[in-house]
């Protein structure tokens, strides 16, 4: 049973929230110490903090606010776990004991992907358990905290009319009342991801020492701007009420 923690709020009535499935996605995945994540269980939206970026009172302003409920990432234990009960279901003969040596000692992770990278029907086959895995966790997560995920309305742009009829106003399209999130998407997104880290490691091979300091300068710097337009894009709406000051991207060196 994979392991969970209740969470710092009591558990109370139902509530349902439109989850933002994909951001929810992503800060289960991201268990790095200074990132924090938390979900507004109106919006359904998430909300990421960075220490360094983010004012340092976020953290106590956020707390006090009774509509986020923090986000407890899956551990770097459990997500060690997943690669040990994937191993016995490898199917080719050659690759399972490459996974089990590359699993073995500091730097794990990066290892066993280096290995999949190699072959591609099992490198599938593993995107496709770890979704689940991590589908299975954040639906336990939501369940210990009372959380029911409701579909997210979609907004469809107005059709632009050629003949003479009234005009066309803004609708929302009615959500389906399927309210299971899709389920290859992670996966998907997993596999874009290695293929472009396979391809910046192979490009820094290529790269002197000063080049190098240039790649990670400007990596941070992206890095900090992506948290810093997410917090704006997803709470700007809500800054004035809740007083949460926009963190500001750091500059990249040249």
């Amino acid at each position: 049973m994979d392991e969970h923690k209740a969470g710092d709020k009591p558990v109370g009535p139902v509530r349902d929230v439109p989850v933002d499935w994909e951001a929810l996605e992503d800060a289960f995945e991201n268990n790095a110490p200074e990132v924090h994540s938390y979900l507004h269980l109106t919006t359904g939206e998430v909300l990421r903090v960075v220490d360094g970026v983010a004012d340092p009172q976020m953290h106590v302003r956020i707390a006090s606010d009774t509509n986020y409920q923090r986000i407890d990432p899956v551990s770097s234990r459990e997500q060690y776990r997943w690669m040990e009960r994937f191993i016995p279901l490898v199917e080719n003969a050659e690759l399972g004991p490459k996974l089990g040596q590359a699993i073995d000692g500091k730097g794990a992770f990066r290892r066993f992907k280096d290995v999949l990278m190699s072959f591609s029907t099992e490198r599938e086959r593993w995107f496709t358990f770890r979704s689940e895995r991590l589908r299975t966790f954040m639906e336990s997560w939501l369940a210990a905290h009372a959380i029911r995920p409701t579909p997210r309305p979609v907004w469809i742009e107005p059709v632009e009319v050629l003949v003479e009829s009234e005009p066309t106003p803004d609708v929302v399209a009615a959500p389906s009342s399927d309210i299971e999130a899709p389920k290859s998407s992670p996966g998907r997104r997993s596999r874009n991801a290695e293929t472009l880290r396979q391809h910046l490691q192979e490009l820094s091979e290529s790269l002197g020492p000063r080049d190098l300091e240039t790649v990670v300068a400007f990596a941070e710097f992206l890095k900090a701007r992506r948290v810093a337009r997410g917090f704006a894009h997803h709470h700007e709406h809500q800054q004035d009420r809740l007083e949460l000051p926009l963190a500001e991207p750091p500059t990249a060196s040249p």
